[in-house]
């Protein structure tokens, strides 16, 4: 495993943080999306998560399509004004992939922590993946906000740590297509 060390807002180790804490592991993170999207993506792009995408343009590859290992990039919207950047950790189905991603949902009332394996579902009306619902912590299942997309960046080297060894395909799936019903 690789060890960071966050000190003071410094990067160190590929992780940013502002409060000194030691991270043995990427899914020990706490803090924003970005720094986060970058060390596990190993994507070299920086500023708010909404940028990405242009940003990526002619340093990157960029598609619609999903990856292991890209960035989807989020809009920017009155629920994301700085958008959202999280990585894809496994593809499940032409629907369905899981992330790995930070500050999303809150765990122990707090945001900013990372989460692995993560259910996103397309629910864009040309299957395109412009339009998607992220599974959601508070609530165990896909939340009730339809997020636009701008869609995928590909090309860095993913951490190892990007994936569990026993992902949820099954409730991935249940997630996705019965929405209201949690395998347990």
């Amino acid at each position: 495993m690789r060890k960071a060390f966050l000190k003071a807002g410094v990067l160190i180790g590929g992780l940013v943080s502002t409060a000194a804490a030691p991270a043995s592991s990427l899914l020990d993170y706490v803090g924003q999306c970005v720094p986060f999207a970058r060390a596990a993506s190993g994507i070299q792009i920086f500023g708010d998560a909404w940028t990405w995408w242009d940003q990526a343009e002619g340093r990157y590859d960029r598609g619609s399509r999903p990856r292991v290992g890209s960035v989807i990039v989020f809009s920017k919207t009155a629920r994301l004004p700085y958008g959202h950047v999280a990585v894809v950790s496994r593809v499940v189905e032409r629907r369905t992939v899981m992330l790995t991603h930070a500050n999303w949902s809150r765990q122990n009332g707090q945001r900013g922590r990372a989460e692995q394996d993560v259910t996103l579902h397309d629910v864009s009306d040309d299957n395109d993946w412009s339009a998607v619902k992220v599974w959601y912590r508070d609530n165990e299942g896909l939340g009730g906000g339809i997020y636009p997309v701008k869609g995928f960046i590909h090309g860095g080297k993913p951490a190892r740590e990007l994936t569990g060894t026993d992902p949820d395909y099954v409730g991935a799936l249940i997630d996705s297509y019965v929405p209201g019903i949690r395998a347990r």
